[in-house]
């Protein structure tokens, strides 16, 4: 007879059985209750198996773990009783056991809306794999046609369900498929299949042989079946058939004649279903990377896999023996002076290893040193030297921090440098912004290299957990002593000894609403997860939160809330309106692996606002490391190819479409940003211009006079000839130069280069200006509600801005569409479907030139110039003072020569 464990709740539960599983609810910290399936009762550790049945003690189970997709993913669920199976299990105390629940697959549910309305009762259609982080498609083992008889009935006999990838799916589900050359059967990996007679080949069988499948979206035809076509198309005989369709109807699709028939003892028998387990497990993976004879081995790994990594593309290519070209002063490798002596303490003798204990703590006066890894091991290395070469203990010196080793050129250092106070705040902001993702703290500190991040990790994250654990100690005695007066609902809120310490009676008066629904009454009061305005939940929400992960929170008004406690001071913790809080991992014993963590969306941090942001809408140069929001720098990157995006400025360093000089043309000829400035890092994003030259781009974004010829990107930038002179002469009030053009306060007088104002922090923003009656040249545009015409604005950082409704240049709408983007889209298109991009330039010049002097046909004529005597010049003009007199082009324009436009 099989094992038998009752819960504490009195349910008896077995082997296959699925239960809820949750630590204490102090551990636990409020997050929901996890959903597993009983693979077998273990028990104590290092105890030893008893005889009989019934005189085994149980103490420990292992648990083959669900996942709920919010623990896998940011994406919002509306379906709580969906579940994600997965190959992984733990071993857990079976104290941890809560109450039993039923999970079953879709495709064993007949009545899926009537099982969701049962509690306890879940389904699943997906597993999760937390080592490659993928989702797979499960379907049943008796749905799976397309194998041979021996490899399927194997298959089915020990498996209930398959795992594979969903575009593998179809063909694992049709017919057995059959080779139309050898007849034998097509395995997906090397199968092709004909577009007109639909019959299978392997790629070997047909002639010539395929070497690859064709690319996604094209087809491929047989030979017999090309060769009819091509004799139809010759024929001119070809006439494709009109494809029959039904006509679209908005009408709702056909129901059902009334309400499906609650059968209460057809829902009984699907709660019983026998699913058929090979080594404690109903399904394996049978999927793209699988060979199908393998699956006959009973030994085979279940686990999903992904592409082989094989090949000269991610492996080293060494050479063979013949092609090496031995160097005849080399020092061959593999003899005893080529090897490097670690430790010999094990050889001392016991006095020897007193006296070297004594002489170790006398090396340093740190106390620290005694107990840090790096310091011991270098320690231990350096003992071992002066054993080897017969030196004494006290000609060992630790002052040196380097240290020289075998095949290295240079010295090297046994132990990092200390690391700096603003090293340390870095890093931990970096922790805070990035959790574990370390090559993303890396750049944020950007003075320490990848492996001295990993070491400092290492010893920061054991001093914290260090300052927990006192923490933890001195609360507790704090608790036995005297009760704190922030505790004081605690006092109120006695925990019952029945529910794990969730459930709790007597709420004090202040705090007497459930902290979701707002109700009052509930025979069972609840603790609340973290985060809402009061710390208990009724029964309804406090299960279903606990069971489901579902909580719907009404809003909270101002005037509810109780007196001596403000309504916006929450507790610190996860708001309940983000994403959910993944599942807390139950203990571990010695001898099973725990998941690795389930990577969350990476966040990067925009340079130009210094706020943090998705991968997505924060762009990231692969190869600058230039990170800002895709709206403010006019960039639209597929999803596939974002963590490999090259900006504009690293694709003309190979291509030098555009100048190799990147400074901008409008602010004077320097570098005004050092990497890793912090927000001045925005000046990178430049842009090209029509004249092969560069600009920034917040010059060209506040600048009135230029417009794109892509708006919506940001390029090519057009319209620099057309700036007024006055601004290239005016000296910056910042940086006191006279190149470059300036920008003026839209508050005061004062005029600066962009990129010195960007740098001294001046404020670069939009505003919206209503306008009561708009003219018909008017161009009024809407964001976040608000309608009016969109205006550029630069105010000094002196200047109180409080009073104007300024929008940042990074904000964006609901939409996704950033301000910068609204207001270049709007006001700074180029009319490039009204005129050639060499003539846009010509009309800009014409702006310049404001009115151009008559010019006189003189092709009759043989003028001369007044001033150089030539005779041959683009065109003639008349003298401003003597009307029978000639000014050649030149001349006439004495301040336009030598200019570059650009």
């Amino acid at each position: 007879m099989a094992a038998q464990v009752t819960l504490r709740n009195g349910e008896k539960v077995k082997v296959n059985d699925h239960v809820y599983c949750s630590p204490p609810w102090s551990v636990r910290d409020g997050t929901p209750y996890s959903v597993a399936r009983i693979m077998e009762f273990l028990p104590p550790e290092g105890a030893s198996k008893g005889k009989g049945k019934a005189k085994e003690i149980y103490t420990r189970v292992r648990l083959a773990w669900y996942y709920r997709p919010s623990d896998v993913s940011d994406r919002p669920v509306a379906d709580s009783r969906l579940l994600l199976a997965a190959i992984y299990s733990e071993v857990c105390d079976i104290n941890q056991l809560r109450s039993r629940c039923y999970v079953l697959h879709r495709d064993k549910i007949t009545d899926l809306a009537g099982w969701k309305k049962r509690p306890d009762r879940f389904y699943f259609n997906r597993l999760f794999d937390p080592y490659i982080k993928k989702e797979f498609e499960v379907i049943q083992a008796a749905d799976v046609r397309n194998l041979p008889d021996h490899i399927r009935q194997t298959l089915v006999s020990r498996y209930e369900y398959v795992v594979a990838e969903k575009e593998v799916v179809p063909d694992l589900t049709d017919i057995l498929r059959l080779c139309a050359t050898c007849d034998q059967w097509c395995a997906y990996p090397d199968t092709v299949g004909c577009d007109r007679c639909k019959k299978f080949f392997h790629m070997g069988c047909v002639q010539p042989p395929l070497l690859a499948k064709p690319s996604r979206g094209y087809g491929w035809t047989c030979a017999p079946c090309s060769r009819r076509h091509e004799e139809e198309v010759d024929s001119h005989e070809v006439r494709h058939a009109t494809p029959v369709s039904k006509p679209k109807s908005n009408a709702p699709a056909p129901r059902g004649r009334g309400r499906p028939r609650k059968d209460r003892s057809l829902a009984e028998k699907e709660e019983n279903l026998d699913i058929k387990y090979f080594k404690m497990w109903p399904f394996r993976y049978f999927g793209q990377y699988t060979v199908a004879e393998d699956t006959l081995d009973p030994d085979d790994l279940i686990f999903p896999r992904a592409a082989t990594r094989v090949g000269p593309k991610y492996q080293a290519m060494i050479p063979s023996p013949a092609d090496n070209t031995s160097c005849p002063d080399a020092e061959e490798r593999g003899g005893d002076n080529t090897v490097e002596v670690l430790s010999t303490i094990h050889l001392l003798s016991d006095e020897e290893v007193t006296e070297l204990e004594e002489w170790k703590a006398a090396l340093t006066r740190k106390q620290e040193n005694l107990y840090n890894v790096d310091w011991l091991t270098e320690a231990a290395r350096r003992f071992s030297q002066a054993h080897l070469m017969n030196r004494g203990w006290s000609t060992v010196d630790m002052s040196v921090l380097t240290r020289t080793e075998k095949w290295k050129r240079g010295e090297t250092r046994y132990a990092d440098r200390e690391w700096t106070a603003e090293e340390v705040a870095a890093f931990e902001d970096g922790i805070m912004f990035h959790g574990a993702e370390l090559r993303a703290v890396r750049d944020e500190v950007g003075t320490r290299s990848m492996p001295e991040v990993v070491r400092f990790y290492g010893h920061w994250k054991n001093s914290r957990l260090k300052e927990d654990n006192k923490r933890k100690q001195e609360l507790r005695s704090s608790q036995k002593d005297e009760e704190d007066e922030e505790v004081s609902i605690s006092q109120s809120i006695t925990p019952l000894s029945d529910d794990e310490g969730s459930t709790v009676r007597g709420p004090s008066k202040g705090y007497n609403s459930c902290g979701a629904c707002r109700t009052r009454e509930s025979e069972t009061w609840w603790r609340a997860p973290k985060g809402l305005a009061t710390e208990i939940l009724c029964n309804t929400c406090g299960t279903n939160w606990r069971k489901y992960a579902d909580l719907s929170v009404r809003p909270f008004r101002e005037d509810s809330t109780p007196t001596g406690k403000k309504g916006s001071e929450k507790r610190e913790g996860t708001p309940l309106n983000g994403p959910n809080p993944k599942r807390l991992r139950a203990s571990i014993t010695n001898g099973t692996t725990p998941p690795p963590n389930v990577a969350t969306a990476l966040q990067l941090r925009c340079q130009a606002c210094q706020k943090m942001g998705p991968l997505g809408r924060i762009v990231k140069c692969h190869k600058c490391s230039l990170r800002i929001h895709a709206g403010t720098w006019g960039v639209f990157v597929d999803r596939d190819t974002l963590e490999s995006y090259i900006c504009a400025v690293c694709k003309d360093e190979k291509s030098q479409e555009a100048s190799l000089n990147t400074d901008c043309v409008l602010c004077p000829s320097r570098k005004v940003y050092e990497k890793g400035s912090g927000h001045v890092e925005f000046l990178r994003a430049i842009k090209a211009t029509e004249g092969q030259g560069w600009v920034h781009v917040l010059c060209a974004v506040f600048s009135p006079e230029i417009s794109f010829t892509d708006a919506s990107r940001f390029q090519v930038v057009e319209g620099i000839s057309t700036i007024p002179r006055q601004r290239w002469i005016v000296r910056c009030t910042i940086c006191g130069e006279g190149h470059g053009a300036v920008f003026r306060c839209t508050e005061c007088t004062k005029e600066y280069h962009a990129s010195c104002a960007w740098t001294a922090r001046h404020k670069f923003a939009f505003e919206v200006q209503p306008v009561r009656n708009p003219r018909r040249d008017t161009v009024v545009v809407t964001f976040k509600g608000e309608t009016g015409i969109l205006t550029a604005v630069i105010y000094c950082k002196e200047h109180d801005v409080s009073k104007h409704e300024l929008y940042d240049i990074c904000e964006t709408d609901e939409t996704g569409e950033s301000v910068m983007q609204l207001y270049t889209r709007t006001y700074k298109q180029a009319p490039v479907s009204q005129a050639h991009a060499l003539l846009r330039k010509a009309m800009h010049l014409d702006m310049v030139l404001n009115s151009r002097p008559e010019v006189v046909d003189t092709s009759e004529l043989d003028p001369r110039c007044e001033c150089c005597g030539t005779h041959y010049s683009p065109c003639f003009y008349r003298s401003k003072y003597y009307s029978d007199r000639w000014r050649c082009h030149k001349c006439n324009w004495p301040h336009l020569v030598g200019q570059n436009s650009c």
